[in-house]
């Protein structure tokens, strides 16, 4: 009886790893990789976020209510709400390395996410970043 459970508990543990791997996102092509980057080089400040990310609301506001970045100077993506927003996602860590969110780029710098940015507000070397890519 025991055997049978240990054997079944086994079935269960391949069954759950092997869905993990298998729901992954496929790794972002050469090509996509370009186009995620042609999106950062275009846009003097990039975001890759999520909509239901506190730590994305969070340097978004920093952005663009404390330093009052202008709304056209940046290109911020809601990844959850893109058909393509896994890729794009797989692309930024293909990129930069951080498979989490926010992404973020200020001319074309990878900064981090929002610790980091957090961490520039206070310092005030974010004033000096943003000043030379935008008019704040």
């Amino acid at each position: 009886m025991h055997f049978l459970l240990y054997v079944l508990a086994a079935i269960l543990v391949v069954f759950f790893v092997y869905q993990g791997f298998m729901s992954l996102p496929p790794k972002a092509t050469p090509e996509q990789v370009a186009q995620v980057q042609k999106m950062i080089d275009d846009n003097a400040i990039f975001i890759a976020s999520k909509s239901n990310c506190p730590h994305c609301k969070s340097a978004i506001a920093t952005l663009f209510y404390e330093w009052k970045v202008p709304v056209g100077d940046a290109l911020v993506l809601q990844l959850d709400t893109m058909e393509d927003g896994p890729i794009i996602q797989q692309a930024l860590e293909q990129i930069n390395g951080q498979r989490t969110v926010p992404h973020i780029y200020i001319g074309k710098e990878f900064i981090g996410g929002n610790d980091k940015l957090q961490q520039l507000s206070y310092s005030g070397a974010l004033k000096w970043k943003l000043e030379k890519v935008v008019k704040i």
